[in-house]
């Protein structure tokens, strides 16, 4: 038996989803012929074949998350090798739940069954690790896991917090009536890994304010403009461009913007990096954001433009809404988000005119960097996007 397990991606990946399978049970295959496709939180990987040989057996079904270093796909041996002589292997659970070997679980009950006249009283044992937790007898437990109920979601209706087996029944009930869950793979996985990443280890603090754009006499890219305006705010406050390590209670200031740009997709949250943008003309800025938005529709964006980003930009305000408290993630320390722009009356010059306003957000961690450093460089950005064209 040769079997091909699913080989370290890098970037730290422990898992990927199957995509599409190239090959099939019986197929004759080449050295680096692609096996399958997996997706990963940040890319669509194509596997290929480690040797040339006939397909045994496949592991996993499209869709399914297979971690590192879990088998994939298994050759057939040899003519005459050892594993091609050896005795047959136990049966293998394949997806589904079916074994390999014509062995079903039925449920049945295997062995000599004891009778006794002997009454046997449950004992109750405590689920979560709450005061006390919730107390369920075996028998409950036990019809939990054949309707697979989570006993933890469960409310106990019974006497001293005891949960009955008509609790678990109507949980089933709710369960069923809403369908099944969805399990989230790929960027969706990795956002949810991420988001709670930051709320573990964030301690965020939002500031707001409103840029008034009336002596634009133009149209504005406006995206340019807010990339502008946070380098202005990073020149005047640079605290917020920096990374902050936790073990060591401390932070590195870092002297090149590079900025993280979050881009919503019907698959997730990606955030994409655009390397040194201080330096970096209009022209290069919008070249950079169109090969982005193309990448990452493709699923094709180089390792190299997913890491490493100082402070993030969230140009929310194209799908509406005015403020907003997004998530930081670890190591920076910052993210802006602008809202969407609104015509408002304001006081310009002594005068009341209507002119169009964009809300900023900035979010930042107050571990490490201080309600005044976050405002003045709030208002650095306002008063950039203030300026005229």
């Amino acid at each position: 038996m040769n079997i091909f397990k699913l080989p370290d991606l890098g970037e730290g990946l422990q898992e990927a989803d199957i995509r599409e399978w190239h090959v099939k049970v019986g197929d004759t295959v080449a050295v680096d012929q692609p096996l399958l496709a997996v997706e990963t939180a940040k890319a669509v990987v194509e596997v290929p074949s480690p040797q040339a040989g006939v397909i045994k057996k496949l592991y996993g079904a499209v869709g399914d998350t297979m971690d590192v270093g879990k088998p994939l796909v298994e050759f057939e041996a040899a003519a005459g090798s050892e594993s091609a002589d050896a005795a047959p292997a136990a049966p293998v659970v394949d997806h589904g739940g079916a074994r390999s070997g014509a062995i079903t679980d039925t449920g049945t009950v295997v062995g000599a069954m004891q009778a006794s006249n002997e009454v046997v009283t449950e004992k109750l044992t405590s689920v979560g690790s709450a005061g006390g937790g919730l107390k369920v007898i075996p028998a409950v437990r036990a019809l939990a896991h054949r309707l697979n109920v989570d006993l933890t979601i469960v409310t106990p209706t019974g006497p001293d917090n005891m949960i009955t087996a008509a609790d678990v029944q109507r949980v089933h009930k709710v369960l069923a009536d809403v369908g099944p869950i969805e399990k989230l793979k790929g960027p969706r996985k990795a956002m949810a890994r991420a988001m709670s990443q930051a709320r573990d280890e964030v301690m965020p603090t939002t500031v707001t304010e409103d840029a008034i754009l009336h002596a634009w006499t133009s149209p504005q890219d406006l995206t340019i403009r807010l990339i502008r305006a946070l380098v202005a705010g990073v020149k005047a406050q640079p605290a917020l461009n920096a990374w902050y390590d936790q073990a060591e209670i401390g932070r590195r200031l870092l002297e090149k913007i590079h900025l993280g740009v979050a881009v919503d997709t019907p698959e997730g949250l990606f955030v994409a990096v655009l390397q040194d943008v201080a330096s970096r003309t209009p022209e290069s800025l919008r070249a950079g954001l169109q090969n982005m938005k193309e990448a990452v529709k493709s699923r094709n964006v180089p390792a190299e433009e997913l890491r490493g980003y100082t402070i993030t930009l969230s140009n929310f305000g194209r799908f509406g809404g005015k403020y907003a408290t997004p998530a930081i993630l670890p190591p920076t320390v910052a993210i802006v988000a602008a809202g969407s722009i609104r015509d408002a009356v304001v006081p310009v010059k002594g005068q009341i005119v209507i002119a169009k306003v964009v809300p900023l957000s900035v979010t930042f961690d107050h571990r490490c960097v201080t309600g005044g450093e976050a405002t003045q460089f709030l208002a650095a950005m306002a008063g950039d996007l203030e300026k005229a064209d």
